[in-house]
């Protein structure tokens, strides 16, 4: 909806002192510097300062409702000459049915005819180009507004849609577990399948959050774990330390786990011994940093590797933050693997309640 200008107190008032200076000004040329009397000269300021003021107010609403895509100035010079041409005979006709006595008075207001005409053309002009400018920038502002939303809608758009594709690979390769854990050990995939529910049910809580303490993403990737522990047993061990100063801080909901997932694949999937996944969240310089290492093996490639999980959750990072260095995968020695992930500390991330 379109906002009037003179729809604003704060420019009503502004209009409302210019008017008054407006008369004011009049009524003191016409007193002190042409000798007319007290009655004449409020009438004649008045009477056209009002009908000036009228017309002011038809051409800011006409303008909001109706503005010509092609020849806007010619549009623009026509109508404020209609404009100042009435308002100087409807003045006119006014003022001479008001003095028509005084000779002296009426001779000056013939005179002046064209003068005022010309002091009306400007000041209507001048507030014809004012409204313009006023709608024209309203409207790019609501394009501006318009365009912004649809970027963040087609943002959140992706952003859930990464999410929803990282989910469904950890499921699957749970529920072949219990496949399989159901043949060799029912209870464990009794256990299993527990804790499998209380972590998809998590998911489905936290399914519209997109930022969450670094507190309850260990909870939930402690579920994760619970799980993998299940299915590898003795061979998966897990060595994490949390900052202190780090478990008010907040990071992208649902962020780990395929990070956790991947160390786990490239760090069991070739190897029967047991081996160590290292998780470390630390702080620095307002950075949230977390580190998880795996051991791996250079010669041997994971089974159904496609590499998704982290090009996802890097795209995720990058739509969030526009920044494509805050997710690193490398090895850092022959045989253990890092990924590091860093989350800068954002007004809106150390704030969640404000951004979900």
């Amino acid at each position: 909806m379109t906002t009037r200008p003179l729809s604003i107190p704060k420019i009503q008032r502004i209009a409302s002192v210019i008017l008054l200076v407006w008369v004011g000004v009049f009524v003191f040329l016409y007193y002190y510097s042409l000798n007319f009397s007290i009655p004449v000269s409020v009438a004649d300021s008045v009477i056209t300062s009002g009908l000036l003021a009228a017309g002011c107010i038809c051409l800011s609403n006409l303008l909001g409702y109706y503005q010509p895509k092609n020849e806007t100035i010619l549009f623009i010079l026509v109508l404020t000459v209609m404009l100042a041409l009435i308002i100087t005979f409807i003045s006119k006709f006014v003022l001479h049915l008001l003095f028509a006595g005084d000779k002296t008075y009426m001779n000056f207001l013939n005179l002046s005819l064209l003068v005022r005409f010309i002091i009306l053309f400007v000041f209507l002009g001048w507030c014809a180009l004012a409204n313009i400018l006023w709608y024209r920038l309203e409207e790019q502002s609501a394009t501006q507004d318009r365009l912004l939303a649809a970027q963040n809608l087609s943002k959140e758009a992706e952003l859930n849609k990464l999410r929803h594709q990282l989910q469904p690979h950890f499921l699957f390769n749970s529920l072949n577990s219990v496949y399989a854990l159901t043949i060799v050990n029912p209870k464990e995939a009794g256990t299993m399948i527990t804790k499998l529910a209380a972590f998809l049910r998590g998911t489905l809580k936290r399914d519209d959050e997109v930022w969450v303490t670094v507190e309850e993403e260990m909870e939930y990737i402690q579920l994760y774990l619970d799980i993998e522990k299940v299915r590898f047993s003795h061979r998966l061990n897990i060595d994490a330390a949390i900052a202190e100063e780090s478990m008010k801080m907040c990071l992208p909901g649902t962020l780990l786990q395929p990070i956790v997932e991947n160390a786990i694949k490239f760090g069991l999937y070739n190897t029967s011994a047991a081996i160590t996944i290292t998780i470390r969240v630390t702080v620095e310089s307002n950075v949230l940093k977390i580190c998880i290492q795996n051991p791996y093996d250079p010669e041997m490639k994971a089974a159904g590797g496609t590499g998704f999980g982290l090009s996802a959750i890097k795209r995720r990072l990058y739509l969030l933050f526009a920044d494509e260095s805050l997710l690193q995968a490398q090895a850092i020695e022959e045989n253990l693997f890092r990924t590091t992930l860093k989350i800068p500390q954002t007004i809106q991330g150390n704030d969640k309640d404000d951004i979900n």
